[in-house]
C-alpha cells in the first residue's frame, strides 16, 4: 500500500516517467573507450563510433566531428557548411580578442592551436581526456592558454553525454569586443533545424529562433526527424559559469550558442594578466522527443553534483 501511494504521489508530481527512465537508464550504462591519435581523439560506444575529437594542424580550433545519434547511427551535427563555412559541428572560440579571430575561417587571423592531450580514464562507463591549448596570431603575443577537459558517457542506448570544461587564462591584457561569435556552439544536421522542420525550444518552453534569441535560460535543445528517426542535440550551461544564466544566439538554420559576449555590459570585456574564467557545458545527445521536464532533469543531475 504504502509504495502504491508513493507512486500515486510521484505521478500526480508528473514524474514517474521520468523516474522510470532513470532507473532504465542506470541498467543500460553503455561501455566507452577512446583512442588518442596524433591529430584527434577517437570515442567509440562498444564497437561503434560516438565521436572524434579534431585538433589538426590546418583547422582553426578544436572540435568534435562526426557526432553520431543514438538512433540512426549518422552524425546529428555538421561542419563546413555552405552558408556559414566556420560552424564545425560542436566548438569553442571566439572573434575579436586583442584584435584576432579565433571562431571564423582564416587561420591568419587566429588558431587555436592544441599543444598537449592527455587520455585521464580510456575505457568504462565514463571517458575522459584534458587538452591544453594556446591561442596564437602571426606577429601578436597569445592572448590566452587554455586547459580542457572532457568527458563523455552514454548511460543509455538512447542517450549520450558530452561534457566540455575549458579555464582560459589571460597571457597578458585582454580585451574582447562585443561579438556574436564568441565561445561554445553547436551547428546541427540539416533535418534537426527548424528550417528542417525540427524544433528549437529552450528552458522556459519558448520555440524557435524568434522565443529563443537573446533570452538567459540554462538549456535549450533541437530536435526533429530524419530517415524516420527522432534525434536531438541540447546544450546545458552550468549555472556556476561567469554571467548564468546567458542569454542565447540562435537561428533557425541549426545553430545555437549560450553567449554573453553578444549582450556584453559597456560593448567590451577586459582581462588583467593572469586572470582567468571557467566555464563548464554538457552537451545530450539523445533519441525521441523529450519532454521538458526530462531534459530538465538531465540537466538537474549535472547542475547540481
Amino acid at each position: 500500500m504504502k509504495s502504491r501511494a508513493w507512486f500515486r504521489s510521484l505521478a500526480a508530481l508528473g514524474v514517474v516517467g521520468f523516474a522510470l527512465s532513470a532507473l532504465t537508464v542506470r541498467a543500460e550504462i553503455q561501455t566507452l573507450q577512446a583512442e588518442l591519435k596524433p591529430d584527434r581523439v577517437v570515442i567509440f560506444i562498444g564497437t561503434n563510433l560516438f565521436t572524434e575529437y579534431l585538433f589538426t594542424a590546418d583547422e582553426k580550433y578544436p572540435y568534435f566531428f562526426p557526432v553520431m545519434g543514438p538512433r540512426t547511427g549518422q552524425t546529428v551535427t555538421i561542419r563546413r557548411g555552405k552558408e556559414f563555412p566556420h560552424h564545425s559541428s560542436i566548438f569553442f572560440g571566439c572573434d575579436r580578442v586583442n584584435g584576432g579571430n579565433y571562431w571564423q575561417e582564416g587561420l591568419e587571423r587566429g588558431r587555436i592551436v592544441s599543444k598537449t592531450v592527455k587520455l585521464v580514464r580510456a575505457k568504462g562507463p565514463e571517458v575522459v581526456f584534458e587538452q591544453d591549448c594556446q591561442w596564437e596570431r602571426p606577429g601578436a603575443e597569445p592572448p590566452f592558454t587554455d586547459h580542457r577537459r572532457i568527458t563523455l558517457s552514454a548511460p543509455s542506448g538512447e542517450l549520450r553525454f558530452l561534457g566540455f570544461e575549458v579555464t582560459l587564462t589571460a597571457r597578458n591584457k585582454v580585451r574582447i569586443e562585443k561579438s556574436n561569435h564568441s565561445l561554445f556552439s553547436a551547428r546541427v544536421a540539416p533535418e534537426i533545424s527548424v528550417k528542417g522542420g525540427g524544433r528549437l525550444v529552450n528552458a522556459q518552453g519558448d520555440e524557435s529562433e524568434k522565443g529563443t534569441f537573446g533570452k538567459p535560460s540554462p538549456w535549450a535543445d533541437y530536435c526533429g526527424v530524419r530517415n524516420g528517426q527522432t534525434e536531438g542535440v541540447a546544450v546545458f550551461v552550468h549555472p556556476k559559469n561567469r554571467w548564468s544564466p546567458v542569454p542565447w544566439f540562435t537561428r533557425d538554420y541549426g545553430f545555437m550558442s549560450p553567449t554573453p559576449m553578444n549582450w556584453l555590459e559597456g560593448g567590451s570585456l577586459e582581462l588583467a594578466a593572469g586572470e582567468t574564467i571557467h566555464l563548464k557545458y554538457r552537451v545530450a545527445i539523445h533519441a525521441g522527443n523529450p519532454d521538458l521536464k526530462v531534459v530538465d532533469g538531465w540537466y538537474h543531475e549535472w547542475a547540481e553534483r
